[in-house]
């Protein structure tokens, strides 16, 4: 790739990241690998997630965060395809692609206290009411430990709609490579670090949650779920 077609790149990219502020001139910019090629990460998994042979498969295009909202509903589509439905639990697959500020979700406490993130994108700790130190929808609040087998109960599994809870259900979430790298150069100017945006996408990509996936681009991941793997597409 030349100097000239790695500008345009990252032109592109500036003005797509306008959600989540404006982008300050950088000479780095310009070297930044804001475009995944096949040989940068793991397509054989995501592939793999695409041919997944369960008969339902459905596909959660999340951008918003919304206090986690749109866990419920995978929740739901779980709890109604399987009981209502008699569907089996292993001819079921859903998979949440979450880009935008929405991206966030797939990254561990670790970032979200190094960070602030809960300031930065005005989302709060349930548990404390203030700006989120920490994932706010990742652990379960049992640790996975239930004393209901009823999926009408709240002591049960098939009420938990923390991601923890639905990943041990067979929920696989997806990370968009490109919202990492837009949301790593916004942070090094809300935070106004000194810090490379590169080596915070690689410091992020080190605290992705347990088993989620970054993808090259999730609205790309998206059309491929889709059109090669059949999923059904819904939008929360």
């Amino acid at each position: 790739m030349n100097h000239l077609t790695r500008r345009s790149f990252v032109t592109a990219a500036a003005a797509s990241v306008t959600a989540f502020g404006t982008l300050a001139a950088n000479p780095q910019d310009a070297q930044a690998q804001l475009v995944y090629t096949t040989s940068d990460w793991n397509v054989a998994a995501f592939n793999k997630i695409v041919h997944h042979p369960a008969r339902i498969k459905q596909v959660y295009d999340v951008v918003a965060i919304n206090d986690g909202r749109f866990l419920n509903n995978i929740k739901n589509s779980l709890n109604g395809l399987h009981f209502g439905f008699g569907v089996p639990v292993e001819q079921i697959k859903v998979v949440a692609a979450l880009h935008g500020p929405a991206n966030m979700l797939n990254y561990d406490d670790f970032i979200w206290n190094k960070y602030q993130i809960g300031a930065w994108l005005k989302v709060e700790d349930p548990a404390t009411g203030k700006p989120a130190l920490r994932n706010p929808c990742f652990a379960s609040r049992t640790a996975l430990h239930y004393t209901s087998h009823d999926p009408n109960s709240e002591a049960s599994l098939y009420e938990d709609k923390s991601i923890e809870a639905l990943q041990s259900r067979g929920v696989t979430f997806l990370s968009c490579h490109t919202a990492t790298e837009e949301q790593a150069r916004v942070l090094v100017q809300h935070n106004n670090l000194s810090a490379d945006p590169e080596s915070i996408v690689r410091e992020m990509l080190s605290h992705l949650i347990p088993d989620a996936l970054s993808v090259a681009s999730m609205v790309a991941a998206i059309a491929l779920l889709q059109a090669d793997g059949h999923y059904t597409y819904i939008t929360v």
